[in-house]
Parts: structure tokens; sequence; C-alpha cells
């Protein structure tokens, strides 16, 4: 493993964990009636906490970008996934919450689980798939979920919702994360010349503003644990599935490997909740009622 890629990765992790807290603070005071509108994003503009989140966002996915020309995807996503340890420190911060036994098995399960992955599968390059077939309906697949999830959220405006949103993006993110990685070699091999002339830039740019919406959505109408772990443990899990099914990550399949990959991926997600269900992520009782009058609506 690249020590470059390491530091990008968990440096663009850092940026967008700390990103995130700031985005969903300025997003919680956010009108109900801009919920799932473009209007939502017109409308935070103008506040500078979350121009602040969003500026760190945005270096944020730079790095990642980086990261993702010069490492695997199914190597980097999981490191991208310790976004929530640098959220949880700064709400931490914030909320004055000590860590605890919860804080400190979340973050060991976490790291844990990141470190058991990369090390149990060796992720490492090899030749994309051809096939467009394959392709086309893996993103497929990823995004016709989106879509669902993102149509039943809107539709029941239950307290699932955020739940919802979070998952919808994660998966965007991910096929996103996939689709700048091909962007990222394409610019390596013709320059730009060969990225305008390819739809996949255009892609991640859809992908991107779509996933946004759906995120600060979540975030308007519920505190940072009911939206920011779901949206962790999903995008890694969809880059990886795009890495493996079509960009040509291999990984370890002998059945000691396996396990150990499944384990530690298990291991991230039930660190992920632990650490997103922790009293130092912020909560209130503002979102209780913003909870109901969103159902109202």
């Amino acid at each position: 493993m690249s020590v470059l890629v390491l530091v990008l990765a968990v440096s663009a992790a850092c940026c967008l964990g700390f990103g995130f807290v700031l985005q969903q603070k300025a997003a919680s005071h956010a009108p109900l009636s801009d919920f799932l509108s473009p209007r939502l994003l017109i409308d935070l503009i103008r506040v500078p906490t979350w121009l602040g989140g969003i500026g760190l966002m945005v270096v944020g996915q730079v790095l990642g970008a980086i990261a993702l020309s010069r490492g695997e995807l199914s190597l980097v996503e999981p490191l991208l996934a310790t976004n929530l340890l640098f959220a949880m420190a700064l709400s931490r911060h914030q909320t004055k919450q000590p860590l605890g036994r919860q804080g400190w098995a979340g973050l060991a399960l976490l790291a844990g689980g990141v470190t058991a992955f990369i090390v149990a599968g060796q992720p490492e390059g090899g030749d994309a798939v051809t096939d467009p077939l394959r392709h086309w309906l893996i993103i497929g697949v990823m995004i016709g979920l989106a879509l669902l999830l993102t149509a039943y959220a809107k539709r029941t405006r239950l307290s699932a919702a955020p739940l919802l949103l979070a998952v919808a993006a994660g998966l965007l993110y991910g096929v996103q994360d996939a689709l700048t990685r091909v962007t990222g070699q394409r610019f390596a091999s013709g320059g730009w010349s060969e990225v305008v002339t390819s739809w996949q830039p255009y892609g991640v740019l859809v992908l991107g503003v779509t996933g946004l919406v759906l995120v600060q959505s979540a975030f308007e109408t519920a505190p940072l644990r009911m939206s920011l772990p779901a949206l962790t443990a999903t995008q890694p899990l969809a880059g990886i599935v795009c890495g493996v099914g079509f960009l040509g990550d291999r990984l370890r399949t002998d059945t000691g490997a396996l396990a150990w990959q499944a384990a530690g991926l298990a291991a991230v997600v039930a660190g992920i909740v632990l650490l997103g269900l922790h009293p130092a992520m912020p909560r209130g009782s503002e979102y209780a009622r913003r909870a109901k009058d969103l159902q109202r609506h």
C-alpha cells in the first residue's frame, strides 16, 4: 500500500468529516419546504457555516480523487469511511461528551475493520472489464436503488426518511467515486481532450449534485446520528462493488481471506453505527419538532 495514497485518503476523510458536521449544523435550520428540492442548496449557499462545510467537502473530494487516481477503489473507499472518526472528534469538541466504552468500542471496530479488510484483501489493480453491459448493469442497479429509496422517503416522510436518503446518497457517492477514478485514468492517458469527450466526468457532476441535495435534506430533518452513519457505511460498500465489479480491482479470494474481509466490513459497519449513536453526536429537541412538521406537510 502506497504511503501517499494512505495520507491522501485519510486527509480526504478528515476534510469530509469536518465538512459534514458544519453542513448539518447549517442545514438543520433550513426551511422544511425545501425538502428534496434544489432550492435547499440556494438557501444554504447564503449561510457561511454551510459554505465552510462545502469548502472542506470539496477539498476532501479533490484529495479523494487524487487518491483514487493512484490507488485501487477497494483500498481507498474503506479509508474514506474513517471520515466518521473526524466528524466524531469535532462533534465531541462541541458537545463536551466523553468517549466512554461505546465511543472507544466504535473507534476500535471502525479502525480495526478497515485494517482487517485491507490486510486480508490486499487490493490491487487489474484490467478493467470491457463489457459495457456489466458496467451499466452495476451502475443501473446502484442508481435505481437510490431512486427507489428517495421516492419512498419522499412519499412516506416518516422518521426513517433521513436514513433512507443517506443510504441513497451513499450509493450515488460510491458510483461517483468509481467514475472519478475512470476520469482520472482518462486524463492520465489522453489529457483534457480525453476527459471532456467522455461521459464519466459529467456523470460525476450529476451524481455529486444529486447526492448533495439528498444529504442536505437528510441533515435538514434529523440529527447527524440519523444520517451520517448510514452514508458512511453505504458509500464504501457501493464503491467496492463498483471497483471489483467493473474497474478490475482484485481481492484475495481464498477462504481465510474472504472470511477476514467479511469480518472487517462487518466491523466497519458496526463501528460506524456505534459512533453514530454516541451521545457526542448532536441530537437536540429541535429535530423532533421538525420531524413532526415534516410529516404534516
